[in-house]
């Protein structure tokens, strides 16, 4: 695997999102991330996830630059993959921790947002989801996945504000539910994930799946219409002149 690295001790696989300095999220590291979730659902050996970054970036989202030099048809095959691993994190019938050690706006949140408990390193991060400024339509599985943690009215206010959150107030809306000193983060994570890891098994999965059942039912079910709104606004020239700025800008850090 080319951008994800993992481990396994005593049960418990940890996932490190580990693409360059910012970890941002190219179909490669997608389709590696769906693959290994598959990997780890069916393996009785494993019963529990970690998954996190490297300092000082969870994940920075989609990677915009390769994003923007695709054909309409890559796009649209893109949008989909993305959709499916958003569909298949949701249904993880395990338990997974995210270990969130630093900035995750963007697809980054929505990763956390799939797992079952967030833990956030203090510090001057950013996360939430940002994209109706930059000019991408959020599907509604993402709104729905953002809303079961910090309710409707609270989510669909910061979605059309583009509102990011620092860690202190992630932990007051409910984003997050930890914030711990960076160099405990794991330690952290891992505590958490084994008081999951020691419930009696199928107990534990089948009730999570309950909780999410309409969630998973969301985030499952065909979402053609809803892509086709979606890449007919990402093709828009007042989108792509968004993009272009912010992909000048970053290139030039």
């Amino acid at each position: 695997m080319n951008t994800i690295k993992v481990t396994v001790k005593d049960h418990l696989a940890i996932i490190t999102l580990d693409r360059g300095r910012s970890n941002a999220l190219n179909r490669e590291m997608i389709t590696e991330l769906n693959d290994i979730l598959d990997n780890i659902s069916t393996d009785p050996n494993i019963a529990g996830v970690i998954i996190t970054g490297k300092e000082p970036f969870f994940s920075a989202g989609l990677d915009l630059i390769e994003l923007y030099s695709y054909t309409e048809a890559e796009a649209e095959s893109f949008w989909h993959l993305f959709l499916k691993f958003i569909a298949n994190i949701t249904a993880f019938k395990k338990p997974m921790v995210a270990a969130i050690n630093g900035h995750s706006p963007a697809g980054g949140c929505v990763i956390a947002l799939a797992c079952d408990y967030r833990i956030m390193a203090e510090g001057k991060y950013i996360i939430g989801l940002n994209e109706v400024p930059v000019g991408i339509i959020v599907p509604n599985s993402i709104f729905h996945l953002y809303a079961f943690w910090i309710g409707t009215a609270h989510a669909s206010r910061s979605l059309l504000e583009g509102r990011l959150f620092s860690p202190e107030e992630a932990l007051e809306t409910g984003l997050i539910d930890e914030l711990v000193n960076p160099a405990t983060i794991l330690t952290a994570a891992e505590r958490k994930i084994r008081k999951y890891m020691a419930m009696e098994r199928n107990t534990w999965e089948q009730s999570k799946l309950s909780i999410r059942r309409d969630l998973i039912a969301i985030t499952s079910a065909d979402q053609t219409e809803a892509l086709a709104i979606m890449l007919k606004q990402w093709w828009a020239q007042s989108t792509r002149s968004i993009l272009k700025t912010i992909i000048d800008n970053l290139q030039k850090k």
